[in-house]
């Protein structure tokens, strides 16, 4: 970047990006949303904002960085829980920060940097809540951002991989309280990631059947889960062929969101969008497959336990 350290340290707001590579991944994200868009309180656009890219390796996106930390693999929550040590201001053994890569002046500075700053917005990806430490990554950056909140306006937001993710996660939210990781066997919602989250679910081997609903885990999930999906009875509501459905049992084609069928998604920081379909097409969305599935569910009796087999326990 073409600028001083002076200039930077004067910029009002801060972004951080940690474990993403929007460069690659959310190409639009800089120009769009974050770095390069001007507004009523930065009205300078790009010059009066500093990122900083948290990584394990340097990416694309590194370039368009002001400062860019490389963190040793494994070591997200490490640093973390240090940065909310300083934020505090706590003493900090610089051989602690020293076992994560970075030095303890460069987590002073942006500890520093985050409490000084007009506003500030923690942006984290896979890199971080799919890597060691999981939920306790994500629970951690959440709670840096939260505290920072006795400082200055900071707020944190997932990086989202794949199509309206963040849907799922509001329409979870507002009718459970919880966003993912939910458990609903008792008749009640349960929430702890970890242990209800899809992928430990599979990894486990703890479900014998497993419905995909616009997702494709047999592409992205690791590969104890995709044999667990091989072996159990899958089933697949999708508008294309994936990785999933080719090992799914049953595969039902459905209509592409706005595209064929009306539909509403959710943008990163969960800004409704109604979609209006251009096209008509043969397939039934979604909501009317699944709409069909549960009234058939209910026309089935309903279990009860078989009274020889409870004597014979």
């Amino acid at each position: 970047m073409s600028c001083t350290l002076g200039e930077v340290k004067n910029r009002a707001d801060l972004i951080i990006y940690w474990g993403g590579n929007p460069a690659e991944c959310h190409p639009r994200h800089f120009t769009k949303y974050t770095i390069m868009q001007k507004g009523k309180y930065v009205p300078n656009g790009r010059k009066g904002r500093t990122m900083v890219l948290v990584d394990i390796r340097e990416t694309p996106s590194a370039k368009a960085a002001d400062i860019f930390l490389q963190v040793r693999p494994g070591k997200d929550f490490e640093v973390l829980t240090l940065l909310r040590a300083i934020v505090k201001g706590q003493r900090i053994d610089p051989r602690a920060a020293a076992e994560t890569g970075l030095t303890l002046e460069q987590l002073t500075d942006l500890a520093d940097r985050m409490k000084r700053a007009k506003f500030g917005v923690l942006f984290f990806g896979m890199g971080l809540s799919m890597t060691r430490g999981k939920h306790m990554n994500s629970a951690a950056a959440l709670t840096l951002a939260a505290e920072l909140n006795a400082f200055t306006k900071f707020v944190a937001m997932p990086m989202r991989g794949h199509g309206n993710v963040t849907g799922a996660d509001v329409v979870l939210r507002y009718t459970t309280g919880y966003p993912f990781g939910i458990n609903l066997c008792r008749g009640y919602p349960r929430f702890n990631p970890g242990e209800f989250s899809s992928v430990d679910l599979l990894v486990r081997g703890d479900v014998d059947a497993t419905l995909v609903l616009g997702a494709d885990p047999g592409a992205t999930m690791p590969q104890p889960a995709i044999d667990h999906l091989a072996r159990t009875p899958t089933i697949v509501l999708d508008p294309k062929v994936t990785h999933t459905s080719r090992l799914a049992r049953v595969h039902i084609t459905t209509a592409a969101t706005g595209i064929t069928a009306p539909g509403t998604v959710y943008r990163m920081d969960e800004v409704p969008l109604p979609l209006r379909p251009p096209l008509k097409g043969p397939y039934p969305s979604d909501e009317e497959v699944l709409r069909r599935i549960i009234a058939a569910v209910r026309k089935k009796p309903a279990w009860e336990p078989d009274p020889a087999g409870v004597m014979a326990g």
